[in-house]
């Protein structure tokens, strides 16, 4: 399976959602998620030894259309200084205990200006 490098833009102090629809690339349709479980998190660097947040992550139904929806709330966005990030998806196989990561890339967290609401 492919890495897919996706870059992203994360308002600072906003509600952030993002979906990812992964593809088998063998028979070229979607990957179907039942079984697995995902995990993402957003580091200030890589080889950060500390992560910056853990993006909330499900699997949308169904399964079958292999849609992935990460997000964090406007606590966690407005606690991240602005600036550049690294994130990444992993998926693992709950049969095989395989674990591949699906996508990685930059975040941007883009500062703002209205901050009451």
């Amino acid at each position: 399976m492919s890495v897919y490098v996706v870059n992203i833009v994360i308002p600072y102090g906003s509600d952030f959602n993002q979906s990812f629809f992964l593809e088998d690339a063998e028979s070229n349709s979607s990957l179907n998620l039942t079984n697995y479980s995902v995990y993402s998190m957003i580091k200030k660097s890589p080889l950060s030894l500390t992560t910056s947040a853990n993006f909330n992550v499900s699997v949308v139904a169904p399964a079958t259309q292999g849609q992935i929806l990460i997000s964090l709330a406007s606590s966690i966005t407005s606690s991240l200084k602005p600036g550049r990030y690294s994130y990444d998806i992993l998926i693992k196989n709950n049969s095989t205990g395989i674990k591949t990561r699906v996508v990685e890339g930059s975040a941007l967290v883009t500062p703002g200006i209205t901050t009451a609401a």
